[in-house]
């Protein structure tokens, strides 16, 4: 039972995994010597996977876990809680960004008696576009949920035995880490840490990924944009009610015959499309409940260096 894990997502990763390796015995050696560290490899298709071999052959603190296909970073922690048994938890990114040597921070700031503690990035190294799809995300994500999550702050934080316990109870389909910790309630702070220039190669996480992922994490936590689709039907339904009534009105006091060829058209594919929109929001939330009835396991393991539990 080590007294500290950390948990490291890994993919396409294979120019950095020797420099994160070394960077974390000397950051973790100063915590204490009886640490664990799993890297989880995604099907990036390069040779990430050899390497963690390599160095878990020559280091036992460190294990890997390798999926049978790409399932996606969150998955990859969620693997790492599975199997992870230490006293505190930490989980991080592999490109070195979040930096190793902030590790002994976050543990301080966790003896004060705190379960979580979560690293905000200063002066993050990230492109203008990547900084600014994030604020974007994050504001529309807040008001769908009604959290008060910080654009600043992303994986990166160190968890207690206690509060990775009750994370491994949540075994929906949609992960989102974030969310699942705050919705948990336990006392967490923050610590401002130095965000590193990536070490290797470009960030994987596209426009079109990023969106995908805010759309079902938005599902997965929330109802309100049905309940705006709900509000939007109705108030167009009274809007058309008292030009209707106006209408009548019009044409009832001053004899003028109610015309309007184009406008009309024009309204029923308007509310056509905004029923369709509504039905296609139905279709989405009744597709991914469709997807957690299933009860598949939320991974596949291929290999590990170790003997699972």
């Amino acid at each position: 039972m080590p007294h500290l894990s950390v948990i490291i997502p890994v993919y396409k990763a294979e120019d950095c995994l020797h420099e994160l390796h070394h960077r974390l015995i000397q950051s973790l050696e100063s915590i204490t010597q009886d640490f664990e560290c799993l890297l989880i490899e995604d099907c990036g298709g390069d040779q990430s996977w050899s390497i963690i071999q390599d160095i878990a052959n020559t280091d036992p603190r460190f294990k890997g876990i390798q999926f049978s296909r790409n399932f996606g970073q969150h998955y990859g922690i969620t693997a790492g809680l599975d199997h992870c048994s230490g006293d505190w938890v930490v989980v991080m990114d592999c490109d070195l960004q979040d930096a190793p040597e902030e590790i002994p921070k976050l543990y301080e700031k966790a003896q004060k008696g705190f379960e979580v503690v979560l690293a905000k990035r200063m002066n993050r190294k990230d492109k203008m576009e990547k900084k600014l799809s994030s604020i974007i995300f994050y504001r529309l994500f807040n008001y769908l949920t009604n959290m008060d999550y910080d654009p600043s702050v992303g994986n990166f934080r160190i968890m207690s035995a206690k509060v990775v316990k009750n994370c491994q109870h949540m075994r929906e389909g949609l992960r989102f880490l974030p969310g699942m910790i705050h919705w948990l309630g336990f006392p967490y702070t923050h610590i401002e840490v130095e965000h590193g220039a990536r070490f290797a190669g470009t960030s994987t996480y596209t426009f079109s990924k990023l969106l995908k992922l805010g759309g079902d994490t938005i599902i997965a936590y929330s109802d309100k944009p049905l309940r705006m689709s709900i509000k939007l039907g109705f108030s167009i339904a009274a809007l058309s009610f008292l030009f209707g009534l106006y209408l009548f009105i019009h044409a009832l006091l001053y004899d003028v015959p109610v015309l309007g060829w184009s406008s009309l058209i024009v309204s029923l594919y308007f509310l056509g499309g905004i029923i369709i929109a509504n039905l296609g929001i139905i279709g989405i939330y009744l597709g991914k409940t469709f997807e957690e009835t299933k009860g598949r396991p939320l991974y596949i393991v291929n290999h590990t260096t170790f003997d699972e539990k």
